[in-house]
This record gives C-alpha cells, structure tokens and sequence, in this order.
C-alpha cells in the first residue's frame, strides 16, 4: 500500500465546507453518500453567514491574544458560544491557556 503523505493542513469552518460542498454538487450533479450526510448535518446546524462570518473572524485575530491559532477561531466561529462557560469548555479539550480577560474580550466581540 502507498504511504499517504499530509503536505498541508487548514481548518476550514462548516460554512466553508458548506460553500465547498455545493461547488462539488453542481460541477458532479449529485454529492455521494457521506457528503449527502454532512450537507445535511450543515444545513441543521449552520448559523452565520458569510459575511458575518469573515467580519467575526478579522475581530478576533485583530484581538492579538497570543497562542490562539486558526484552528481556535474556526472552532469558535463554528459554535459561536453565548457565555464564559460555553466558551471555557471550547478550549477545555486544547492544551491551551488564555486569561481571562483575552476570554472577556472574545465574548464580547462574538457577542457584538
């Protein structure tokens, strides 16, 4: 068997995948089985939109808050937490730490 070899790695948010998914519809005329599910999934759980959705994003990487990475704003613009704890168990899973005030101020940005 060949050996599979990752050359790049970019989290992409559900309304990325969304866009991505379509694109694929319309060129092939019909999505198969798992990307059927995941369409599906997106369309239950999807929340922002694009434009929104990149304004969100250009706040909190303007905030400058260190060791937050782009995988850390996808999630966040994917779950879009309306309070401290929703946003603490977020980052519970990461070997990441953030003040709490770097959190206050991602709160409010998401909340704005």
């Amino acid at each position: 068997m060949a050996d599979i070899q990752v050359i790049n790695e970019t989290p992409i948010s559900m309304l990325d995948m969304k866009k991505k998914l379509e694109s694929i519809e319309k060129r092939d005329k019909e999505l198969n089985f798992r990307a059927k599910k995941v369409k599906e999934y997106l369309d239950l759980f999807l929340t922002k939109e694009s434009k929104k959705q990149e304004e969100l994003k250009k706040k909190i990487q303007d905030l400058g808050i260190p060791r937050l990475r782009e995988r850390h704003i996808t999630k966040l613009l994917d779950v879009i937490p309306k309070d401290m704890d929703s946003l603490k168990i977020l980052f519970s899973g990461e070997n990441l730490t953030i003040k709490q005030e770097d959190l206050e101020k991602i709160l409010k940005v998401i909340k704005e």
